[in-house]
């Protein structure tokens, strides 16, 4: 009995997530929370593409479970993203979709070399960043073609 209990909620719960990336999220159907967070977008929010709806009211929740320096952050990233010209936006939503279709264990082995190189003391990130600017299109190439054959576990004190 629980079980079809669970299987039917769970029916449920994808179904109103299908309808709700097909056909978009009523006004009404967003919490309180949502709707203050959203507020700006209270006379429009009906004419929104349905995928624009569900990504605000997901970060909307987000939002409403984020504390005040948390929120803090955001809003300044927020405006730096806003800043950035529109060329340089595209190129970042190019590289994070990019990202997004790696597999997990090549996503993980990239987010493991971005934390070792922030590990690293200025100056040595500064020469790596440095070099690499050098490098012409065919070094930088023939760099990831090496670094992608390279075993994956390298000793820490480079």
């Amino acid at each position: 009995m629980k079980a079809k209990t669970i299987v039917a909620i769970m029916a449920l719960l994808f179904f109103s997530t299908a309808i709700a990336d097909k056909h978009g999220i009523g006004w009404r159907d967003l919490s309180d929370g949502q709707r203050v967070v959203l507020s700006q977008f209270a006379d429009s929010w009906d004419s929104l593409p349905a995928d624009k709806q569900l990504r605000l009211s997901r970060g909307a929740e987000r939002w409403e479970t984020m504390t005040p320096d948390q929120r803090e952050k955001a809003q300044g990233r927020f405006q730096a993203w806003r800043e950035l010209p529109d060329d340089r936006r595209d190129q970042i939503r190019e590289r994070a979709e990019a990202f997004h279709n790696l597999s997990p264990a090549e996503q993980q082995r990239i987010r493991n070399n971005y934390h070792r190189y922030r590990q690293m003391n200025r100056d040595r990130r500064d020469m790596l960043r440095d070099r690499y600017r050098n490098m012409t299109p065919e070094q930088r190439q023939h760099m990831r073609d090496r670094a992608q054959k390279r075993p994956r576990t390298r000793p820490k004190d480079r």
